[in-house]
């Protein structure tokens, strides 16, 4: 009772404050409507409550990065046509430095699977009639059809937070009046860049801003070079944050930067940036995980790694260098070390499906099979449709390990149900038919498999080795042929190559 009388007596805008300090958002937006309904012109409260309806749909616009596949095949600002491996995105380094694909399967845009799924992938892979028909997971990587779209329905859908409408009414909205108010120009900006989503509107707050400050505030240049990047004006937001670094150096414009350049598809340039700004703010982990990133995404996994472990020394609780890790050394034979990050993670709070199946195939592989089914269990019981598919894959190696065939395929069935565009299963379950001596039914479960995952080079391979024994020996020349193509040190390719070629000399 005492409690509640002294919250009573404080000041209605202090006690406003306080909720939006502790996150209580609801009970802030009550109390600016009351305080608005008494004076409307009460700037500091309608600032507030700019700021409570950001806070309700902010997203880390370093993290907010998903480009549509107009921007990824249609890209005009990408420079070299044929770069070479290690200085592109569209050419990682896929031999030395890089992990065998034998070892380390790829995704579709040609890179080893990372422990993280992330928003964006820049590499484009085929045509765009093949992306279309790709189904977009986390393994195949496969761009959204507009992030534009996207951005416009989160914009309009936030405006149902107000019952009479939307709380700024950005057609009657005098720019240059709220806009050259420094008390007020900021929460106005964010509120219409995030909440809105009206980057038109947002450009021309952040235009006025700029030229009140003089040009020499950091935090405005900054604000024209998120609106010009989603606007798909990269080369405009370069120079607004390389503007922005002459007036101040932050953590934030250089990883801004990573990300314009990584847009350009233009790796090196981001990383000469991120390591300018690790310069600048030694260990700072934004800087050293994006730097990791680009590294994973280039192919070279041991500078990533290497960057990673930096991660971990400055922020021991990043679930991303957790998982990146976890994903290193399972792949690098060491299921056993693998174990001990994922079971890190589950101790953090972190409680998903993919991550009870990833620690189930290291029990698995440290032969603890108890721990491994009970894991794998869970991991179905809590999966969802997005990733149910990789969930009964992952089953049916377990199975097949144990020799149970029977359930091996039912489990890949199981797979292709969540998921018919699943190319690894229904290559997998081709190679069982094809031991049962199913041999036409392999073979059109092998063909699909090509069609559905064009980037792996097992299913030209099975195929190829299947047309060879039917006796089908142009199909199987053009299938090994592919699937060199994907991965050139496959010996099992070679050996069928040189006996198809000698098939063909043969008179």
């Amino acid at each position: 009772m005492a409690s509640a009388k002294v919250s009573d007596q404080l000041d209605p805008f202090y006690k406003a404050l306080l909720t939006f300090r502790i996150n209580k958002i609801d009970e802030c937006h009550e109390i600016c409507s009351k305080i608005l309904e008494r004076n409307p012109l009460d700037q500091a409260a309608w600032s507030l409550k700019l700021a409570c309806f950001t806070e309700e749909v902010f997203v880390d616009e370093l993290e907010n990065d998903e480009a549509g596949l107009a921007d990824t095949y249609m890209d005009d600002n990408v420079i070299a046509t044929a770069a070479r491996p290690g200085t592109s995105f569209a050419r990682p380094i896929t031999t030395g430095k890089g992990p065998s694909p034998a070892v380390r399967p790829r995704s579709s845009t040609g890179r080893p699977i990372s422990g993280m799924a992330r928003p964006e992938s820049r590499l484009k892979t085929g045509t765009m009639e093949q992306a279309l028909r790709t189904s977009r997971t986390s393994r195949t990587a496969r761009a959204a059809s507009s992030s534009t779209a996207r951005q416009v329905r989160l914009g309009t859908a936030s405006m149902v937070a107000q019952q009479d409408g939307p709380f700024v009414n950005l057609g009657r909205l005098n720019v240059e009046k709220y806009a050259g108010d420094s008390q007020v120009n900021r929460y106005l900006f964010e509120y219409v860049f995030m909440h809105e989503g009206d980057m038109r509107m947002a450009h021309q707050i952040a235009a006025v801003a700029t030229k009140t400050a003089d040009y020499k505030d950091w935090y405005w240049k900054n604000a024209l070079g998120k609106t010009y990047y989603r606007l798909g004006m990269i080369r405009e937001s370069e120079k607004q944050f390389l503007s922005s670094l002459k007036n101040t150096k932050m953590v934030e414009t250089y990883a801004y930067l990573s990300k314009v350049y990584a847009r350009l598809d233009q790796p090196i340039s981001a990383l000469d940036h991120l390591n300018a700004g690790l310069e600048v703010f030694p260990n700072d982990v934004t800087l050293l995980t994006f730097s990791a990133r680009i590294h994973e995404n280039l192919g070279d996994l041991d500078a990533s790694v290497t960057m990673y472990k930096h991660v971990l020394r400055q922020a021991a609780g990043n679930v991303e260098a957790i998982a990146c890790m976890g994903t290193h050394f399972f792949y690098s034979d060491q299921p056993e070390v693998a174990l001990k990050y994922y079971r890190r993670i589950l101790q953090m709070g972190v409680n998903k499906p993919e991550l009870l199946m990833n620690i189930g195939l290291c029990c698995f592989y440290c032969q603890q099979f108890d721990l491994a089914l009970g894991c794998v269990d869970q991991a179905l019981t809590a999966a969802t449709d997005d990733v149910s598919a990789d969930l009964w894959y992952n089953a049916a190696h377990i199975m097949l390990a144990n020799c149970n065939t029977k359930m091996a395929q039912r489990c890949l069935r199981l797979a292709l149900a969540a998921n018919p565009d699943h190319a690894e299963s229904l290559c997998n379950l081709g190679v069982l038919k094809m031991h049962e001596g199913n041999n036409y039914q392999a073979k059109n479960l092998f063909t699909s498999a090509t069609i559905k995952g064009p980037n792996l080079f097992e299913t030209h391979y099975n195929l190829a080795l299947l047309c060879s024994h039917m006796g089908f020996y142009a199909e199987a020349l053009r299938s090994v042929k592919q699937s060199l193509a994907l991965f050139p040190e496959h010996v099992q390719s070679k050996q069928l190559l040189s006996n198809l070629m000698i098939q063909f000399t043969q008179p």
